[in-house]
């Protein structure tokens, strides 16, 4: 799903709830115990998870979204074992940082589920903005994408483009609350997104993101070897946006002098995996030996990489 398809786009499918603390842990946990009847499908639903019918939908979206469950089976993904299984995940509480940004990376890179996500972290790149401007530039991105199929109502996309920073800016004075009843989504903590001082326009700027753990890029430039089925990419498509492909430093709101940085600290924390070169003058990242993107996963939450991983 890394690469952008235009004839498979979703939006507005959250019926307007940004995401909330506690419904991922939640919504999984009810659906790995088999008590939801069908995958979120039936009645029994809402009472399991204690909300309304269509709360109960934007949850089941956001682990799409999210990628914790599987699009089309509603399955529990390998991923969303890992992390949020109550007696075996890692971290089904989001207490850990990292989960928040691997998810923003599973979010942003989700091109079919979370279009909108995709593209603001991807192709939009004013450092500042209003929302009737996010508006704007989201339709126009869609009118440009969308030559032989309906497009979506102006209303949906207004929807999407509203949504998008309230889930990433804190409330005002609201320190981190990890409860559902929070108002702050988990992306929030963050600070990807945050709210100017006359509370109408937004930024999203480039930062050295040092809270980043150095894993969960690994993940994401490991997704990016896989699905673009290469062994050496210039470092500068993990910068920007290429191809219709997503970019870590896009996605990590990074800028080009510390994605470089972290990059190195890649290659020294994983010599054997990861190399930077010059070749012809390009400065370009190889992959040594293929190994899977959850064992960056496992290797920052049980402190080694697993070598049984390598495919």
């Amino acid at each position: 799903m890394l690469k952008f398809n235009a004839e498979k786009m979703t939006f507005g499918r959250h019926e307007t709830f940004p995401l909330r603390y506690g419904w991922l842990s939640k919504g999984f946990q009810a659906l790995n115990d088999g008590k939801t009847c069908d995958a979120f499908d039936s009645e029994e639903v809402t009472v399991i998870l204690g909300v309304g019918k269509n709360m109960a939908a934007a949850i089941k979206y956001w682990l799409k979204a999210c990628c914790m469950i599987d699009a089309v089976t509603n399955h529990p993904t390998e991923l969303g074992k890992q992390l949020l299984s109550v007696k075996h995940g890692f971290d089904p509480y989001l207490e850990d940082e990292a989960t928040i940004w691997l998810l923003h990376w599973l979010l942003a890179t989700n091109t079919e589920q979370a279009t909108s996500w995709y593209w603001f972290f991807n192709r939009y790149h004013k450092p500042e903005f209003t929302g009737e401007e996010l508006t704007t530039a989201l339709a126009d991105f869609i009118n440009n994408q969308v030559t032989n199929r309906k497009k979506p109502a102006a209303g949906t996309l207004k929807n999407d483009a509203g949504l998008l920073p309230r889930m990433y800016t804190q409330s005002a004075g609201n320190a981190r609350i990890p409860t559902e009843e929070s108002l702050d989504s988990p992306f929030a903590e963050l600070r990807l997104i945050t709210k100017n001082a006359d509370e109408k326009s937004y930024q999203s700027c480039l930062c050295s993101r040092p809270n980043l753990p150095v894993d969960i890029l690994a993940y994401a430039v490991c997704e990016m070897f896989s699905v673009k089925n290469v062994t050496a990419i210039p470092v500068e498509d993990f910068m920007y946006s290429r191809d219709d492909y997503p970019a870590p430093g896009s996605v990590f709101r990074l800028t080009e002098r510390s994605l470089v940085a972290k990059l190195e600290k890649l290659e020294n924390d994983f010599p054997d995996i990861f190399e930077i070169r010059e070749t012809a003058g390009m400065h370009q990242l190889f992959m040594l030996k293929r190994v899977k993107p959850i064992s960056f996963v496992d290797a920052h939450y049980s402190h080694n990489l697993c070598t049984d991983a390598i495919i």
